[in-house]
């Protein structure tokens, strides 16, 4: 891996919006309906809140790479009506969605904010060293768990995290759902430990 150290300054987005109360909503201590800043994520009631912020990962970390690269960042609900329009997200029934689907995200991504967006079902960890030292950043497909990266996950993939930074020994992640204080900021997972969580796929994004 590579010898050098890259740390692009990324703005951190959670998915629910009060990132401080992120371990209550994951162990359900909190339901997400109860969070206190619900009414940023731009939802018309607590309970379409409630929805979605668990399914939006793919939506934190498309927030702070637009923020990264200077444009505006619209509300979680606002890119996610624009994402289900984009055929990014698919409704099935009244309480199941499909996606994040890389390609139609990649489409929107391209179209509504002129960023750079390559879908990569076979992403090799050993290229992320490249990949931002040239000034990207990279949506991975990582099991959830990862905010406890020592701990074996039951599967790999089904969650979105931002690789904003590498080491030699670690790829730096912004989690959407990680811990404050712990693996939500440039959390450090060791490259000897990502393979368990991580599904070899994702999308490449750049200015």
């Amino acid at each position: 891996m590579s010898n050098s150290t890259f740390r692009p300054a990324v703005p951190y987005y959670s998915q629910w919006e009060s990132a401080d109360l992120v371990p209550d909503f994951v162990t359900g201590q909190l339901d997400a309906a109860d969070d206190p800043l619900w009414q940023k994520s731009g939802a018309d009631s607590p309970e379409e809140y409630a929805f979605w912020a668990p399914r939006m990962c793919g939506v934190a970390c498309l927030r702070m790479a637009l923020d990264h690269w200077r444009h505006p960042v619209p509300s979680s609900i606002l890119l996610v009506r624009e994402l289900l329009e984009a055929g990014a997200y698919v409704r099935e029934g009244s309480d199941s969605v499909k996606g994040l689907i890389y390609r139609p995200f990649a489409e929107y991504v391209r179209a509504r904010w002129g960023l750079t967006a390559e879908v990569r079902p076979d992403l090799a960890a050993s290229e992320l060293p490249k990949v931002i030292s040239s000034g990207g950043l990279a949506l991975l497909s990582v099991h959830k768990t990862i905010r406890t990266p020592d701990i074996d996950p039951s599967s790999r993939g089904g969650h979105l995290v931002l690789a904003v930074g590498t080491t030699e020994e670690s790829v730096l992640l912004h989690n959407p759902s990680g811990f404050p204080g712990r693996s939500q900021v440039a959390a450090e997972v060791p490259w000897a430990r990502l393979d368990a969580f991580y599904a070899g796929r994702g999308v490449i994004l750049g200015a």
